[in-house]
């Protein structure tokens, strides 16, 4: 092992337990997507103990998301940057989790956010610590604390999306700390269309319910078709929330449902909207009418030659320092990853903390796995 990084790895042990401390913390003021306050306190929080260290901090401040945020170490040195990245917000209504929101035992840590993805934050903030009390200043290292990474970034219109990639713009390494699976390292994820469907009948007593037109009944016929589409390494559809009628004696005139629709390569994204306008016009119900909507979309991450040789390479870094290496791997969930890597930043995902049960109240993180993350981490920045 290298001398810098056998030191480096000592101070992250000697910090650990501190920043433990910063994950309950972060992880106790509660930050749905849709909750700007409890998300722009998770921000300042951050951004205080990073003013400590007199590191370079810089918000885009948002109207309806929370603000997004580049903490930058060494913003005056020559060398080309390397970026960690994590999303503040988490995807619970307060209070669900109780208070507080965290629970501990010896060996995991359990909240809203622990894993996905506040732990990849803390672990992101314990590597750049650990990196400024060593002294490194070979290169800029920029921490991107994205606001509305749960809801694709719609709260933001991608503004959001938009100030990371021109933060990390000629980096040399972008790591997203989403939660990580032990040895895999995520260079393909599948990308998200979610579409409404808003159907209109006619209502009639249910008496003479020959009368009506039924709204349910043609979301009904439209969501069998809809999901028939189920391969795990092509196109996936998932008909997720449903709502219509007033009465149970009366024929519904309305109903509304949402489709949650996943896709590996651009021209999957092009056949998903063609699927969708294509049941949308076509009435199974005679005199129904149907108002398609697309509520938002996220891209997918597509595996590249740029990608593969940063992972490569920092194989190489791994070996040389007796850490685990990362397989290529691939996710059927979205990530702000996708954005960056489709902007010709050299990228690798899934670099967080490890654990289980993510978007559950079951969610956890191993506490040992704060240090490795950060480690991993770390070494990327001093090595490559």
């Amino acid at each position: 092992m290298k001398t810098g990084l056998n030191n480096l790895f000592e101070k992250i042990f000697q910090l650990k337990d501190e920043y433990i401390n910063f994950l309950v913390d972060i992880c106790n003021i509660e930050s749905p997507s849709d909750n700007k306050e409890g998300i722009d306190a998770v921000s300042r929080y951050i951004c205080e103990k990073a003013g400590v260290f007199g590191w370079k901090i810089e918000i885009q401040s948002q109207q309806v998301s929370g603000n997004c945020v580049c903490i930058t170490m060494n913003p005056e040195a020559d060398g080309e940057s390397v970026c960690f990245s994590g999303h503040m917000d988490t995807v619970h209504p307060v209070g669900l989790f109780g208070y507080p929101a965290v629970k501990m035992d010896d060996e995991k840590i359990y909240g809203p956010g622990v894993l996905d993805c506040k732990g990849g934050i803390a672990a992101a903030f314990l590597a750049m610590r650990a990196l400024y009390e060593c002294g490194f200043d070979k290169r800029p290292v920029r921490l991107i604390l994205q606001s509305d990474e749960e809801v694709s970034s719609v709260f933001s219109d991608k503004a959001t999306v938009a100030f990371m990639a021109e933060k990390a713009a000629g980096c040399v390494a972008f790591l997203n700390c989403e939660p990580h699976y032990t040895g895999a390292a995520t260079l393909e994820r599948k990308g998200i269309c979610k579409y409404e469907f808003s159907i209109t009948g006619k209502s009639a007593h249910s008496g003479v319910c020959y009368n009506g037109v039924n709204a349910i009944l043609e979301a009904a016929r439209k969501i069998i078709e809809l999901e028939k589409h189920k391969d795990p390494d092509g196109i996936t559809v998932n008909c997720g929330t449903i709502s219509g009628g007033t009465k149970d004696n009366t024929v519904p005139e309305k109903c509304v449902f949402t489709v949650d629709s996943r896709f590996k390569t651009f021209s999957q994204m092009q056949e998903i909207d063609r699927i969708m306008k294509e049941i949308a016009n076509k009435s199974f119900v005679e005199g129904t009418q149907c108002l398609l909507t697309l509520k938002s979309s996220r891209i997918s991450m597509e595996k590249n030659d740029r990608n593969l040789r940063l992972l490569e390479r920092i194989n190489e870094i791994y070996k040389d320092n007796d850490l685990m290496t990362l397989n290529n791997s691939s996710s059927n969930g979205g990530s702000d990853a996708a954005d960056m890597s489709a902007r010709g930043i050299p990228c690798i995902d899934s670099v967080g903390m490890t654990g289980g049960n993510i978007h559950s109240r079951d969610e956890f993180a191993y506490i040992s796995s704060l240090a490795e993350a950060a480690k991993r981490l770390a070494a990327v920045a001093y090595c490559i």
